[in-house]
């Protein structure tokens, strides 16, 4: 993906990535985190981004967090037991089945499931947008290795306002409205 290259909501798909009940507290910033992948979910749904959902290990970690699973009870949530979302055939194929050739991630954590979904997806063809105020590790640090290590294989790391923006392309509309309300 060309760092110049903004989303499109006719060509990417929202992927959520595992912010379960038993995670999801121990991760640094994770109200934040939770806060901007609520905005990402909210915001895709306005725009028609189709979001697809994934949990690792639901049986030990969880199912995801209550307030996004009421969000995404529409959406695509896939239970899987490899880090990668890609390396999961069903997750895979649900991907593929979007349409969509551009992944706007999101979730927890930022160097496991998000970095080797997303490297995974760069290798398949995908283009990656990484949204760093949306994702996030159990230590800062590891969140800042993963995201120059996804950088550096060519996934281009944005944040949630820009992604939704992007997403939106102009203003003058009631889903304008909608979008700015979010990021309020």
């Amino acid at each position: 993906m060309s760092k110049n290259d903004l989303l499109s909501r006719g060509r990417t798909c929202l992927l959520v990535v595992d912010v379960q009940e038993r995670l999801l507290p121990v991760i640094h910033e994770n109200e934040m985190v939770a806060r901007n992948i609520e905005r990402l979910i909210r915001g895709a749904e306005i725009l028609g981004v189709p979001v697809i959902v994934s949990e690792q290990y639901p049986k030990g970690l969880g199912p995801t967090v209550e307030p996004l699973r009421k969000l995404v009870e529409g959406a695509a949530v896939a239970e899987k037991l490899t880090f990668s979302c890609l390396r999961d055939p069903g997750l895979a194929e649900r991907l593929r089945q979007t349409g969509r050739d551009t992944l706007l991630v999101c979730g927890i954590e930022s160097h496991v499931c998000v970095l080797q979904t997303s490297l995974d997806a760069l290798r398949e063809g995908y283009k990656v947008q990484v949204a760093a105020d949306a994702v996030s590790s159990r230590s800062p640090a590891n969140k800042q290795v993963a995201l120059e290590r996804l950088a550096g294989a060519g996934a281009v790391i944005t944040c949630t306002e820009s992604a939704l923006f992007e997403l939106l392309e102009k203003a003058g509309s009631e889903e304008f409205r909608q979008i700015s309300r979010l990021v309020k």
